[in-house]
């Protein structure tokens, strides 16, 4: 029987590891890259499509889903695996993040937030249990615990009151994902340290979640405007504090050196919309650098978006047709240029992959950059 969570780690070079989880559904290689499905799809592309380029897992988002189809509704039709014909891994976050980002009109107290919907303006609630209860629904296989989502440049005070209701919530969704035995028994729970960019508050937070207990462990709270220089420096500490044997998630992120610095510093699992939205804007990420395909430059030219690529797009289409269909605003445009994107981001993850095992991830690091700005530094 494939076991519920099983985290190993094959391989180490410096802070940088590579390994495998396994759920029901099946492996994840990690480091691990997952496309976002927001709205039960990831944008542009079909899960066939998603699962040829290499990804493992997808994450679905617990705040769309709920207001639109509904979990109910979900579960009535079999659950989001089946509603959207993806048989694999799915995480979902907890809806935490968009509540705050998305909901102009919302309250926080002890028991949770109450807010209107974007859509319509409808009133909800959604507190731990109810976080819990909606990703039971959707029939989620990594579930992230509900938290709060402070803006980075708060004042200390803020963050750390913030940051321990949050740890509190983290309790209550240990509690709630507990009291639903069947789901608790085939998939994972993941806790979600915040603190923003301050050590102390961080290390207080893992310190809280490690005494509660979860599968994995998310850093949440980056990648919210602060840059990429004071995230780094977050990531030199923040990772350690967490536990060793167990994924370690950095949500919402990144720009491919965004992710190749992360790896760095012992991250095992990212997110991002970057590479949908960027396909359906008309940016192409390269092994040199990312291409805006809508400049002129590329109207007659008939080479691959990347000669390293071997994605659908690349080994088809031209770089000039491209810029055609961008430029004319075809749909079509926006689903090869998506494609090719959550390509190559899988191919990066496989290439970390293959790095740290192969005890050389300091020189792909180093030939990454310099690759990859060599356009902007020429």
């Amino acid at each position: 029987m494939k076991p519920r969570f099983q985290f190993s780690i094959h391989a180490r070079d410096g802070r940088a590891r590579t390994g495998l989880i396994q759920m029901r559904r099946g492996e994840i290689r990690t480091p691990a890259f997952m496309p976002v499905g927001t709205a039960a799809t990831v944008k542009a592309m079909k899960p066939e499509g998603v699962r040829a380029a290499g990804a493992d897992i997808i994450l679905g988002n617990t705040y769309h889903l709920m207001l639109r189809p509904g979990a109910e509704r979900m579960a009535r039709l079999g659950g989001l695996h089946r509603f959207m014909n993806w048989d694999r891994p799915i995480l979902t976050d907890s809806g935490g993040y968009q509540v705050m980002s998305l909901s102009e009109l919302r309250k926080i107290t002890e028991e949770g937030v109450t807010f209107a919907s974007h859509l319509d303006g409808s009133r909800h609630m959604l507190s731990p249990e109810r976080s819990m209860e909606i990703q039971r629904l959707l029939g989620s296989d990594i579930v992230m615990a509900f938290d709060e989502c402070p803006k980075i440049d708060q004042p200390r005070d803020v963050i750390a009151r913030s940051m321990e209701m949050s740890m509190r919530w983290a309790k209550r969704s240990r509690d709630g994902f507990d009291s639903g035995e069947e789901h608790a028994e085939r998939s994972a729970l993941f806790g979600i340290q915040q603190g923003a960019l301050d050590e102390g508050l961080r290390k207080a937070s893992a310190d809280a979640l490690v005494d509660i207990g979860f599968d994995g462990y998310a850093i949440g709270g980056l990648a919210v405007g602060e840059g990429q220089e004071a995230m780094f420096a977050t990531l030199d500490f923040a990772p350690l504090q967490l536990p060793d044997d167990r994924p370690r998630y950095l949500m919402g992120v990144g720009k491919p050196d965004d992710l190749v610095g992360a790896v760095e510093r012992g991250v095992d699992m990212f997110d991002c919309v970057l590479p949908t939205r960027s396909g359906r804007n008309g940016q192409a990420f390269t092994w040199n650098g990312p291409l805006n395909m809508r400049n002129a430059r590329h109207a007659e030219d008939s080479d691959p978006i990347d000669t390293r690529c071997p994605c659908p797009t690349c080994t088809t289409y031209s770089r000039a047709y491209l810029h055609h269909l961008i430029r004319a605003g075809e749909m079509l445009g926006a689903m090869l240029l998506t494609e090719h994107n959550i390509w190559f981001y899988q191919q990066l993850m496989q290439a970390m992959r293959d790095a740290i095992a192969e005890q050389r991830f300091a020189a792909f690091a180093a030939d990454f950059r310099r690759d990859y700005f060599a356009a902007r530094s020429g």
